[in-house]
């Protein structure tokens, strides 16, 4: 006669520590040994790594040239709870993974930092709000699910809630710095034929004429009508990436960004938008 199968329990794959000042964080792991590190603070993502403990994500407190701190917004500054019983989700975002429900509410204080609409930075996570003069202290609440699978692939899922019922705005992008062994060893799929705009060139447009895109010097681009799908392949490190997104139908395939800086050529990073 066969064993039952053992019974995954989410909460007891879940570890609560602090960092050197104190803020909390909560570390995700699988049976097989990969894990996921979220803090608190921001709600970011800041570890990544596969069972043989080998980093996917580049860390950095630096953003490239894409504007002043504020254009990211102000979450990444906020802390962050944890919230043990969220409205549910579909089975298939629970089953045999491994994961943590945050949750954000805005404070008085944020308010005040919205008076044309703001960017809200969360680690891998752009959430962008318009209208803000009809937001007030219950206007939303903000979910994301952090998830690890048992093959180890991280998932995001995030959630706004409409609290007083009045229309707003809002729009997410997903920001990822893949830590790779030489950008030169790169190349990226899933983008072929699509126009994009060159930010070293003023923003001027092209159309992609390779078949994949590879890289010899310094790159910040912005591709228009992004796919459901883009895959990273690091040849060296024998190893590729594929990023999926769906959901938010309408706008759900605005655009992708790729931007590699000059003399950092260990990671790159690609938004969806």
């Amino acid at each position: 006669m066969g064993h039952p199968a053992a019974v995954w329990d989410h909460k007891t794959s879940l570890e609560l520590t602090k960092d050197w000042n104190g803020i909390e964080q909560v570390v995700l792991r699988n049976p097989q040994g990969a894990s996921a590190r979220v803090s608190l603070h921001g709600g970011q993502v800041i570890s990544w790594r596969n069972d043989r403990g080998e980093a996917h994500l580049f860390t950095s407190s630096k953003f490239g040239n894409c504007g002043s701190v504020d254009q990211h917004g102000f979450a990444r500054n906020k802390i962050w709870t944890i919230e043990d019983d969220p409205p549910p989700l579909h089975a298939s975002d629970s089953l045999g993974k491994s994961f943590v429900d945050l949750l954000l509410k805005p404070a008085e204080e944020d308010l005040k930092c919205w008076p044309h609409g703001r960017i809200i930075s969360v680690g891998f996570l752009y959430f962008a709000v318009k209208d803000c003069a009809l937001l007030t202290l219950k206007s939303f609440e903000f979910r994301l699910r952090v998830s690890l699978t048992s093959v180890g692939n991280l998932m995001l899922v995030s959630r706004i809630r409409n609290i007083n019922g009045k229309p707003f705005s809002f729009s997410f992008g997903y920001h990822t710095h893949f830590s790779v062994s030489d950008i030169s060893e790169v190349r990226i799929e899933g983008l072929e034929t699509l126009d994009y705009l060159d930010n070293l060139c003023q923003k001027e447009r092209f159309t992609e004429q390779g078949d994949a895109i590879t890289f010899e010097s310094e790159v910040d681009r912005v591709y228009l009508s992004s796919p459901q799908c883009v895959a990273v392949l690091d040849h060296e490190r024998k190893r590729t990436y594929a990023m999926r997104k769906e959901g938010l139908p309408d706008i759900g395939n605005r655009y992708a960004s790729i931007l590699t800086e000059k003399k950092i050529y260990k990671y790159i990073m690609l938004k969806f938008f």
